[in-house]
């Protein structure tokens, strides 16, 4: 039933890309599987499925420390907000960090990749609404931000992410993603959920984290 709602997905998005004519564009799905435990993430890892996401760090200690030993091939995505006071766990675990919003735990990445020996992926969070409530650089200083990071951190930022206003015009907001990447001649763009995903990939998402429509509702 899960391997069902997966492929049915990938069948849509492949669908869409074509309907869009973005041939170029191989966006990846980010399983969200926060709240579900492993046995109900097992049948897309035995699928073959690679890309998860989690946004508790101590839940994905627990569920994912084991596994990832065992399967090479698994990439976790940390999507949730990331406290400072949690880098050097994230780090460890982590292959990829969506939520990077401040100074503060850039400044901390930075210190724990360096003794670690790691270099994670790194999605800057943009707050494209200025919303008080979501986290995540405004759209005006993310040009600055960015270049204390790459020339200051050495952090590998490959790209950018949002999570959008709840608006009608949803896929303005992913547009504006797009032209933001484009300016800062970035690669990647994290955005779109369950409900979004289409608009996001029509504005060249090249990681969409789907949770819900994959795992069902949570509790």
């Amino acid at each position: 039933m899960i391997i069902n709602k997966l492929t049915t997905i990938e069948s849509e998005i492949q669908s869409k890309i074509i309907e869009f004519k973005l041939s170029n564009l191989d966006p990846k799905i980010i399983a969200v599987s926060k709240t579900f435990p492993i046995k109900d993430i097992l049948p897309l890892i035995n699928h073959g499925h690679c890309h998860f996401g989690e946004n508790k760090v101590q839940e994905a200690i627990e569920k994912w420390s084991d596994i990832k030993i065992k399967n090479k091939s698994l990439k976790l995505h940390m999507v949730g907000k990331l406290q400072s006071n949690k880098v050097k766990y994230a780090v460890n675990l982590f292959d990829y960090i969506h939520s990077l919003d401040n100074l503060k735990l850039a400044e901390t990445i930075s210190r724990e990749q360096i003794k670690k020996g790691k270099n994670l992926k790194i999605f800057i969070q943009v707050n494209l609404g200025k919303e008080d409530q979501k986290s995540g650089i405004y759209p005006e200083k993310v040009k600055e931000f960015f270049d204390i990071c790459i020339n200051d951190l050495n952090l590998n930022i490959i790209g950018l992410m949002c999570i959008p206003p709840n608006a009608i015009n949803v896929g303005d907001f992913f547009y504006q993603m797009k032209k933001l990447k484009e300016q800062l001649g970035l690669n990647e763009l994290s955005m779109g959920m369950s409900s979004d995903y289409v608009d996001a990939i029509k504005s060249g998402a090249t990681f969409v984290r789907i949770g819900s429509k994959i795992f069902g509702k949570r509790d």
